[in-house]
């Protein structure tokens, strides 16, 4: 490895705990909430591909929701188990930089869907005798289309911005993954237009997505607030319950990264706000739709019926 003050280095060093007593403990629990998602999110999945009566627009969105999640997860958890077993904390430069981007990819794919996700409830709403009209198979293709095509762009510009950061001595990431933030906070590099690139993109999109979110839900609550019934109400906000709880689950913790890596001096505490952003939150998203759905647990019980 070559160090100098513009260094080409070949590896970079990952550390979350320090402590080999809490080694065992933090595998794991990383491993059950890993398991825990990809079993919860595929679930979910299958429920939707194998009951005819959830091939609608807001399913297909979730399924596809929960397609991302697993990936998110996948990006950063796999290799810390792996590091953990075999007692490394290395990983190779061009694996951290290919980290980066799948991170970036599927965060900005799950802040799009949940954009996407509002405007179909929003649809489904205010617009329901023309809900399948609107909601057309190729307007939801295109919506998909669109959310990977702006997620690919932002991932690829930001992982090119990684690309020009150049480094001293100081190679350990005090994380358990490579997040952006903490690679551009060990980097030798002063550039103002890589800095403003990697703070402000994300922002910019997640104020895009919210923005949309909270235009639509205000569109949906004056439309329930016009319903005469009350049943109606109740129905109308029941189909919206989910989605708000995925929704302020995401930002909250999206946010708490945001702030911890740009003012926090332990970056230990960045570590565990993103323990919640990227373990916790895509591992809770499978109970929240299956626990406050009834389509949904009538379809689990369907699979579950037909595996038996």
């Amino acid at each position: 490895m070559e160090l100098g003050n513009n260094t080409r280095i070949s590896e970079f060093l990952l550390g979350f705990s320090e402590n080999p007593e809490q080694q065992p403990l933090i595998y794991g629990l990383f491993l059950s909430m890993y398991l825990t998602t990809v079993l919860g999110n595929l679930l979910i999945i299958l429920a939707i591909v194998s009951d005819s009566h959830l091939h609608t627009p807001m399913y297909f969105f979730l399924s596809n929701l929960s397609f991302v999640d697993i990936c998110f997860t996948s990006t950063t958890v796999p290799k810390m188990l792996v590091n953990i077993q075999t007692q490394s904390k290395v990983i190779t430069y061009t694996d951290c930089i290919t980290q980066i981007y799948f991170f970036l990819l599927f965060a900005e794919l799950d802040n799009f869907l949940l954009a996407v996700m509002a405007y179909d409830r929003f649809v489904a709403i205010c617009y329901p005798l023309n809900y399948m009209v609107i909601m057309n198979p190729w307007l939801c293709g295109f919506l998909i289309l669109g959310s990977w095509i702006l997620s690919v762009l932002h991932a690829l510009l930001q992982s090119l911005m990684a690309l020009q950061l150049s480094f001293c001595t100081d190679l350990e990431i005090p994380h358990f993954f490579c997040e952006l933030n903490q690679v551009v906070q060990i980097s030798c590099s002063e550039n103002f237009l890589n800095d403003l690139v990697m703070y402000f993109a994300p922002v910019l999109l997640a104020t895009g997505s919210l923005t949309g979110i909270l235009y639509s839900y205000s569109k949906i609550v004056s439309s329930i607030h016009g319903m005469s019934s009350a049943q109606g109400k109740n129905k109308a906000f029941s189909t919206c319950v989910s989605h708000l709880s995925v929704v302020s689950l995401f930002y909250s913790t999206g946010l708490g990264v945001y702030i911890s890596s740009a003012t926090a001096h332990s970056s230990h505490s960045s570590a565990i706000v993103s323990v919640m952003y990227t373990v916790v939150t895509p591992m809770l998203n499978p109970f929240i739709y299956s626990l406050r759905n009834k389509d949904v647990k009538r379809a689990l019980i369907r699979l579950f019926g037909m595996k038996l």
